[in-house]
């Protein structure tokens, strides 16, 4: 079958398919479609007239190759290809099922004249030895599951229908999610008893190899909240209370020990707040955002859609796929919703909401903490109104469009 080639991502990495001396890392949560991904710059250098027996791929998650868990095994494995003349092209798929992985990795690089590309499913990938190791000769690239730009650009790649209404094609996205796999089910049942089961995979592959729970029913209830208050105002302290008069009995540290297990298995991304007075990073509240909107719904029956924190991590989803780095700014008593670092470091700023044409009240909600932004730096309204505005020189736009034309702040 042809894969839907995801040239959001591919356009960062294809200056470096050649650099034999930089290991290109993929990250991202399981199944977001790192594998494809993989397949598709095997196909483009395949085209580039790159022979098929230097192109070497090897998923370390599949059976043929259960048996390669040690270092030694990698190596001898990889040294089955060295003899092959000129530059070959290594791929190698979920990784850190290797123990000590990265000297293997690093002599091939130095020795064996591969350009190596690697995946894993967590941060355990840019932590510890692989750092350390290959400090400066590494780049890292993460991989999310579909943004809505790209969910609409595979459902018509395969063929699947597109919903006119604009609105309700991006209320569907919100309940199937951006999993690509999920897009081949018809129902919105199967898609989420396969989330469900990705969900699984990720505590027994993910987790549960990489670190002990004691208490599974506890680590569940911390998820289940934080999956369930995406979007929100959240503080260890805060949790550990509500948590308390739920009649869990549970400590600080264990909380933020179960939350860090989250952010590092790639199912939650945590923004930090930024005042924008002291120019300081704020301790304490955070807000955290799904990889996907289907964890929420996989684990709930109720298929209302709260819009407020849905295109809140939408566009905060959409950022970070475009490259921005994504904090959010107190000034004073009012919140900016997103401030948007890009690689060139410009700054924007989003503010983000179903509309703001209910009520002139809504509109100054949206438009007052970017009035109070004094630099010049772009400021933005994002929200799914037909008819757009202008105030005060800040740009309201529909964020529908803007995303399907994968336009940058």
């Amino acid at each position: 079958m042809e894969l839907f080639k995801r040239e959001k991502y591919l356009s960062k990495i294809r200056g470096f398919y050649d650099a034999d001396d930089m290991i290109k890392v993929i990250t991202g949560v399981r199944r977001c479609g790192k594998s494809c991904l993989m397949q598709t710059i095997m196909d483009e250098l395949s085209a580039n007239g790159v022979p098929a027996d230097h192109l070497i791929y090897l998923n370390l998650d599949s059976r043929s190759y259960r048996h390669v868990q040690t270092a030694e095994v990698l190596d001898q494995l990889i040294a089955s290809y060295a003899s092959l003349p000129g530059r070959k092209y290594l791929f190698i798929d979920e990784i850190q099922n290797v123990s000590q992985f990265e000297r293997v990795i690093n002599s091939s690089r130095e020795d064996g004249d591969f350009s190596i590309f690697i995946t894993g499913s967590n941060s355990y990938l840019l932590s510890g030895e692989l750092v350390t190791k290959l400090t400066g000769r590494y780049i890292a690239f993460e991989l999310y599951p579909l943004s809505f730009d790209e969910y609409e650009e595979m459902k018509q790649f395969y063929h699947k229908a597109i919903d006119p209404d604009r609105l309700q094609e991006l209320s569907q996205y919100i309940l199937e999610g951006g999993f690509p796999r999920a897009i081949g089910f018809a129902e919105l049942a199967d898609k989420r008893t396969y989330v469900q089961g990705i969900i699984q995979e990720i505590f027994e592959k993910d987790i549960r190899r990489r670190v002990k729970i004691r208490d599974r029913q506890s680590f569940e209830t911390v998820r289940n909240f934080i999956i369930n208050n995406f979007g929100a105002t959240t503080s260890i302290s805060s949790l550990h209370d509500s948590l308390r008069k739920n009649g869990l009995e549970i400590s600080r540290q264990t909380i933020a020990r179960y939350i860090q297990i989250l952010e590092d298995a790639k199912i939650l991304y945590c923004c930090d707040r930024f005042d924008m007075k002291s120019k300081r990073a704020l301790s304490g509240e955070k807000k955290y955002y799904l990889a996907d909107l289907s964890f929420y719904f996989a684990l709930n029956t109720d298929n209302r859609i709260n819009y407020g924190p849905a295109l809140e991590n939408i566009v905060f989803i959409y950022a970070r796929s475009m490259g921005y780095a994504v904090s959010i700014g107190r000034i004073g008593a009012l919140e900016c919703d997103f401030i948007l670092r890009g690689g060139d470091m410009q700054y924007a700023y989003v503010q983000v909401a179903l509309t703001i044409l209910s009520s002139r009240k809504t509109e100054d909600r949206e438009y007052r903490p970017l009035e109070m932004i004094r630099d010049n730096y772009p400021k933005y309204v994002a929200t799914s109104d037909a008819f757009l505005q202008q105030r005060n020189g800040i740009q309201h736009i529909n964020i529908i469009d803007f995303m399907k034309k994968q336009r940058r702040f």
